[in-house]
């Protein structure tokens, strides 16, 4: 029986630093505080698995440097019963890192990355042999130099290394990020039919369909639900998932469209919304790993979201995921 899920790709340092506000060029910001914690989609889904349920099995899978920021994430493994067997360490180049801006005037994050050893991953790098995971979380298209050329007989490392995992048995996902639209859909789109899971957010949806999700800066949920539609018919995926500040769409294969809003937290709770979108990742992707109803595995992912967004770092805020839940019942529902 397989059960658990690989949490795979992009395993980096985040560097976390809160301003009051994002300076304008040739001026300064002070920063208020900082920290350096674990990021990358695959940290983040990873870690928030394990605070939403300590007794799932875990592993994490990618490359990090031979140095100290690559001993830091593994000791993050350590501590949480992550598996990393499969987080290889190499001296070919400096573990990957994030420079994480909060600005606590406007609650926008500003993110600068140096891939350093991630620009060398590849499908060689991930081995399902071993693995007796049920899924895999793979990310993320954009950020890796050698993942996101051709390799394997594919249009890129992305969709080999999926497909190799659904030949070991696996079900899969591909997590995003907001890159540029047309650069975005050319990435994406060949890992399509190697899905049986996407779970993106409204501006990646749209990018993917070319189909417009926002009206005036805030998601449209015709549009939203329109471009799941159109994604729905270019691959596998037995569910479609798109997320935004004020709630989530899914589309089913049978048709069927579930909505849920999102939780109702105060502002003055909200510490950050770096690593957000991965803690929703987590909480829908656990809830459908324990066989819960789309709509159910939907207000996991709010509630999720929403308890990692009371710190800074990443998944640090999120509980256990009855804590979770309950905590956003207090605060209610949009």
């Amino acid at each position: 029986m397989r059960s658990g899920i690989v949490s795979a790709g992009t395993w980096c340092v985040d560097l976390n630093k809160t301003i009051d506000a994002w300076p304008a060029e040739d001026t300064a910001s002070r920063i208020a505080a900082f920290e350096r914690e674990g990021g990358g989609s695959g940290h983040n889904l990873a870690t928030a698995l394990k605070r939403l349920d300590p007794a799932l099995p875990v592993e994490a899978m990618g490359l990090v440097g031979d140095d100290d920021d690559g001993r830091f994430l593994q000791g993050i493994c350590d501590r949480l019963g992550i598996a990393r067997d499969g987080l290889k360490a190499s001296a070919a180049g400096p573990t990957f890192f994030t420079d994480c801006f909060n600005a606590k005037a406007s609650g926008k994050r500003t993110h600068l990355y140096h891939p350093g050893i991630g620009d060398l991953m590849a499908p060689s790098d991930f081995d399902f042999a071993a693995t007796r995971a049920r899924r895999l979380h793979l990310g993320l298209p954009g950020v890796h130099a050698t993942m996101d050329r051709a390799c394997e007989g594919e249009v890129n490392g992305w969709a080999a290394t999926l497909k190799a995992a659904r030949r070991a048995g696996l079900a899969t996902d591909l997590e995003l990020v907001s890159i540029a639209a047309d650069r975005l859909a050319a990435l994406a789109l060949p890992c399509l039919p190697h899905l049986d899971l996407l779970v993106v957010n409204d501006f990646e949806i749209g990018a993917l369909a070319g189909v417009e999700t926002r009206r005036d800066g805030v998601a449209d949920p015709a549009g939203v639900t329109a471009a799941l539609r159109a994604i729905m018919s270019t691959g596998p995926m037995a569910l479609a998932i798109a997320h935004f500040p004020e709630g989530a769409i899914a589309l089913s294969r049978d048709g069927a469209v579930h909505r849920v809003g999102s939780v109702a937290m105060p502002r003055a709770a909200i510490a950050g919304v770096n690593g957000a979108g991965d803690c929703f990742a987590a909480g829908a992707i656990y809830g459908l790993h324990e066989g819960f109803e789309v709509e159910r595995c939907l207000a996991l992912g709010h509630a999720a979201a929403a308890a990692s967004m009371r710190e800074a770092p990443t998944t640090t805020g999120v509980m256990p995921w009855r804590e979770c839940l309950a905590m956003a019942e207090r605060w209610g529902w949009r």
